[in-house]
């Protein structure tokens, strides 16, 4: 008996090590990945200064910063991975390469990311913004800790005026004795309370965000695809596009009148503008007639029925609300994966919700990018600040974290929620929960019909009827007054 109670710790222990290792290279792997894509878009002057100290605050900053964006894609691929691991166990189920998948270890990542997650969003980040803005206190010897004091002590008074808040709230809220009671309970009261509005500050924000970004995705896709153009001679275009780029040129190189020089930056973005055209032309002169004439459509069609089943599928979800209580998004805390699959067509229906799932996040952000609050946030290869980095790491990381919520509520798949995720008071609220799944429905089908229309009336009307269209107007807002027309011939 002795033995086989030594057997059975054995075996726990190892698991328990495995799975530590597993996650650590994980999420090392992820963090990798995060630096490289910090490093792609830093300001390299942030980090190049004869101040060592700035240089070395910038620093910290920036590794706080990729370990948030590494626990936003962990994140993002939390609920895809879980899926995946179900239909993995129920088409290997005796396999002995598999046996390291299990429902512990699913179960672990699950308390890991949110974990990391509410850790980065309450304490890292402004830690790190307030780390970049900090200059010690007035009379204290100036260095890197000095900063770190000032720093303590900035987020130790932010976090007392914010529970300060919160009790108030409370208290106005409630007015019985235990309730009361148990706003003296931080982890039981507070912790649970907040978890639960960031989680509903990231629902929501994906709410606003999902919609419009599958509107916009159309935009996206066909900027990075070359579009059919019926009725146009392209060689015609070209040649055109070319004789006004060395126009242009020669005027810019050759001129030296004071007229000329008065006009110099005028020139510039109207060579920028038609350099940039006859580029796209090229590349549209280029492309082979398959890629021309069936990529594009192909394309849009693909992204059209992608959005038509989340939409469908939220419709239908929808009426499951109203007849079957467990429709309802709910934590799992024994997660028994291999059992059964969580889509009713099979293998092929989970891959789908992985796909499903994967296409709103990008949604998500290409419409967070796209709307005019966050535009300024938009990072730009080697010319993004610091702030501007925490700004973004922040911002994925509210999306990101309540990727699996927002997928579980509107019906998308039916893995329910692990772990710590599932304590989140609002989701047992069924008026909430309905009323988050219709206005997805409804905002959703607004921006597909709105973007699909226009784009329909726009083709056609550059189909057959491009002598009377008139030329598209420039960003740049360059005045087409005789000078510009003068200096163009």
């Amino acid at each position: 008996m002795e033995e086989d109670d030594v057997t059975l710790r054995e075996q726990v222990f190892h698991n328990r090590v495995r799975e530590i290792i597993i996650c650590v290279l994980l999420f090392a792997c992820l963090y990798i990945l995060a630096y490289f894509i910090i490093t792609r878009f830093k300001k390299s002057a942030d980090f190049i200064s004869d101040d060592n100290e700035d240089v070395t605050v910038n620093r910290i900053a920036l590794w706080l910063c990729t370990f948030t964006l590494a626990v936003s894609v962990c994140a993002v691929l939390l609920l895809p991975l879980s899926i995946l691991s179900n239909e993995v166990l129920l088409s290997f189920p005796h396999s002995y390469y598999m046996q390291w998948l299990n429902g512990s270890l699913i179960h672990g990542l699950w308390n890991l990311v949110f974990l990391f997650s509410n850790l980065s969003l309450v304490f890292l980040m402004p830690f790190a913004y307030f780390f970049t803005e900090s200059e010690g206190f007035a009379g204290s010897k100036k260095g890197v800790m000095a900063r770190v004091y000032e720093t303590a002590v900035v987020l130790l008074l932010l976090t007392l005026l914010l529970l300060g808040l919160l009790w108030v709230a409370s208290a106005l809220l409630h007015h019985d004795n235990t309730a009361r009671d148990s706003l003296y309970d931080l982890w039981e009261c507070y912790l649970p309370y907040l978890y639960s509005c960031i989680s509903l500050f990231g629902g929501l924000l994906l709410l606003l965000c999902t919609p419009f970004g599958l509107s916009r995705m159309f935009t996206v896709t066909g900027s990075l695809l070359v579009k059919p153009r019926l009725l146009e001679d392209v060689e015609e275009t070209v040649s055109c596009a070319v004789f006004e780029e060395a126009s242009l040129s020669r005027k810019l190189t050759r001129g030296t009148s004071c007229w000329i020089s008065l006009n110099v930056e005028v020139l510039k973005r109207e060579f920028l503008t038609i350099q940039t055209r006859r580029i796209a032309l090229e590349m549209r002169r280029r492309a082979s007639p398959c890629q021309r004439n069936l990529g594009y459509p192909l394309a849009m069609l693909l992204l059209l029925a992608l959005t038509g089943v989340c939409v469908l599928i939220v419709c239908f979800h929808v009426l499951e609300l109203l007849f079957d209580e467990t429709a309802m998004p709910r934590g799992m805390e024994d997660p028994r994966l291999g059992a059964a699959s969580f889509s009713v067509f099979g293998s092929l229906g989970a891959a789908g919700q992985v796909i499903l799932i994967l296409y709103l996040m990008l949604s998500s952000v290409v419409g967070f990018y796209s709307s005019p609050l966050f535009t300024g946030l938009l990072p730009r290869a080697r010319d993004t600040t610091l702030t501007q980095i925490i700004g973004n790491c922040v911002s994925l990381l509210v999306l990101s974290s309540a990727l699996p919520v927002f997928s579980r509520t509107l019906g998308i798949t039916r893995f329910d929620l692990l772990g710590d995720y599932g304590r989140y008071n609002w989701l047992g609220s069924f008026h909430l929960v309905f009323l988050y799944n219709m206005a997805f429905a409804v905002l959703t089908s607004a921006c597909l019909i709105n973007k699909v229309t226009w784009a329909v009336q726009r083709e056609l009307l550059r189909a057959f009827g491009l002598h009377n269209l008139p030329l598209p107007v420039s960003r740049s807002r360059t005045p087409k007054g005789p000078v510009t027309s003068q200096l163009l011939t």
